[in-house]
């Protein structure tokens, strides 16, 4: 028995160093196992990290609104200021940097996702100086403060209401996108402040010493010779050398204004009514501003409704046009014996626009054709007044596109339908009372973009318009710099051709 026993436990050595060599085998299988999970799932935590990182900072970056609250604790003023440049002003109904920010309280950040603007100082005779001769060729005599005289009303007054905003204080401009600079190296654009549109409807064909009285100037006034002035001014200007005017803002709305000199500034963002009378290579909607015409009727203070509008299509203008306008004589031909529509012929004068806005204020539907140029301000006459708009202009552009869907206030009707004889009073007709209030609804919720002269309408939303631009701007300017400069006999890729051909739209 012993011996058995001896020989078990000496048996039983082997097994148990076995056992121990399997479970050492299995433990280091186990551990290597463990460690290749482990260094997997290292690899997974850090993919999911990198993912988490990458998210934030996209989110970060392109929903700005969003993460603005949560980090604006944190975040330095100089990286915000530096986010801000890069994603201009956004629209007045959307958030901003800020949590809450809009139009309305953009002034309550100063400096905060505002463009910089330096106003030009410019000579006398580009500013008040038009205004004093534009007063003198209709028989008044010179002042001796020529920053007293009124700006004279009339259509094409952009240039004035903007000039006016940027010289208010900044107290009295609460809710602009825009903040005026006093030191040209801050800026981010240069606003030439010359009064293009009213230069060119002062009386030239004056001749020289017919006012009234021996204080009167006796020179006869040029626009031309303004316009070559005023680009021989900027020539002579270090911020307009340095980028060739690109990041220049110059109002020429009347579709004339500046017609000289078109050429020398076309690198500049233009403020237009719009590009009928600009070459491809010389205004875009990639650089340049529609901006709208400046209504000349009173604006409609009533409720939306079709009781006091029995008549159902109004126009009221000048029935011969070039151009463009041509189409004008035949819509008379073919409207003015309709039944509950009125087409008058008429000019501007003080006693027309009341007669206009009589007559839009009790009007379903307001026409609206082409005239020498796409565009015309009887549209925004149109849009006050709460008369929908019935455009027949097939090379039209709009003012303020990004956030205004003209579908929802305006009745496109294309030329050649429009010629037809029955067709635009038998659709019109056809549309109904609930129908036509909607459009109401719609043109009460987005005039206020047509008037000047409101808190937050047209000059703020100009200015919105141009701080989109920016990144543009600066892709253009730093492209210059480095393109081989060669003669081009076509258009290079600097510009977007405008619309054409037009687009073909019914209800």
């Amino acid at each position: 028995m012993s011996e058995v026993r001896s020989k078990s436990k000496r048996s039983s050595k082997p097994t148990s160093s076995s056992n121990l060599n399997s479970f050492r085998s299995q433990t280091q299988t186990l551990i290597s196992t463990m460690a290749r999970k482990s260094s997997l799932l290292k690899q997974t935590l850090a993919t999911i990290l990198v993912l988490v990182f990458v998210y934030a900072l996209l989110n970060t970056f392109l929903s700005p609104a969003n993460s603005s609250s949560s980090s604006s604790s944190s975040s330095s003023p100089k990286s915000i200021s530096k986010l801000e440049t890069t994603f201009p002003f956004p629209s007045a109904n959307s958030a901003s940097i800020e949590d809450g920010f809009s139009l309305e309280n953009a002034n309550n950040f100063p400096g905060k996702s505002a463009l910089k603007v330096y106003l030009y100082e410019l000579p006398r005779r580009f500013t008040h100086g038009v205004i004093e001769q534009h007063s003198i060729a209709r028989g008044r005599r010179p002042v001796d403060d020529v920053a007293l005289l009124r700006y004279p009303g009339h259509q094409h007054m952009a240039e004035w209401y903007l000039y006016e905003d940027l010289t208010r204080p900044d107290s009295d401009r609460a809710g602009s996108p825009v903040i005026r600079v006093s030191d040209p190296d801050e800026a981010d654009l240069f606003h030439v402040p010359f009064f293009s549109s009213l230069s060119l409807i002062v009386n030239t064909a004056r001749p020289a010493g017919s006012s009234a009285g021996p204080a009167q100037a006796r020179v006869m006034y040029s626009d031309e010779e303004n316009q070559e002035a005023l680009v021989d001014w900027l020539e002579e200007q270090e911020y307009w050398k340095r980028n060739n005017g690109r990041d220049h803002v110059i109002v020429a709305q009347d579709p004339n204004a500046l017609y000289r000199v078109t050429d020398k500034i076309k690198n500049s963002v233009l403020l237009v009514s719009d590009f009928g009378r600009l070459r491809s290579d010389q205004a875009s909607l990639i650089k340049d501003v529609i901006v709208p015409y400046s209504h000349r009727i009173n604006t409609f203070t009533g409720d939306v409704g079709v009781g006091n509008r029995k008549t159902l299509l109004f126009f009221m203008g000048a029935r011969y046009r070039k151009e463009g306008g041509k189409i004008r004589d035949l819509l008379f031909q073919l409207l003015e014996n309709e039944e509950d529509v009125i087409v008058r012929h008429g000019t501007q004068s003080r006693e027309n626009r009341r007669a206009a806005s009589q007559g839009m204020h009790t009007s379903k539907f307001c026409l609206n054709p082409a005239g020498d140029t796409p565009s015309a301000c009887r549209l925004f006459d149109s849009i006050v007044s709460l008369c929908i708009p019935v455009i027949i202009s097939d090379s039209i552009e709009l003012p303020f596109e990004d956030v205004i869907d003209y579908r929802k206030i305006a009745i496109f009707v294309d030329s050649t339908s429009a010629l037809k004889p029955g067709f635009v009073v038998s659709m019109l007709r056809g549309i109904t009372t609930l129908r036509i209030m909607e459009y109401q609804r719609e043109l009460k919720e987005v005039k206020h973009y047509f008037q000047y002269e409101e808190p937050n309408g047209a000059v703020n939303e100009i200015w919105r318009q141009v701080s989109q631009k920016l990144p543009l701007i600066k892709l253009m300017i730093n492209r210059d710099k480095r393109l081989v400069k060669r003669e081009l006999t076509e258009p290079d890729c600097s510009c977007l051709c405008t619309n054409q051909t037009g687009i073909l739209t019914s209800l």
